[in-house]
């Protein structure tokens, strides 16, 4: 038998539900930001299959909801 190195968690997909647990947001807030691009794009994996990626949910979390900064440094 040959082992396998495990896959980093942080490149796996998650479904809205757990976006949701990670997340202090309601669901049609979610779906507002993610329209306006205030939040991550999803991944489709089929006509009935949303996720994202569970990096990007991390990294938004660390920010507190708040989108990527645009633009250069310094305000």
């Amino acid at each position: 038998m040959t082992k396998q190195k495990p896959q980093d968690d942080t490149r796996r997909l998650i479904r809205l539900a757990e976006v949701l647990e990670l997340l202090p947001i309601s669901r049609s807030s979610w779906w507002d930001g993610v329209r306006s691009g205030k939040y991550p794009s999803s991944v489709k994996l089929g006509p009935r299959t949303t996720c994202w990626r569970l990096a990007d949910i991390l990294e938004l979390a660390e920010r507190g909801l708040k989108p990527a900064a645009q633009g250069g440094e310094g305000s």
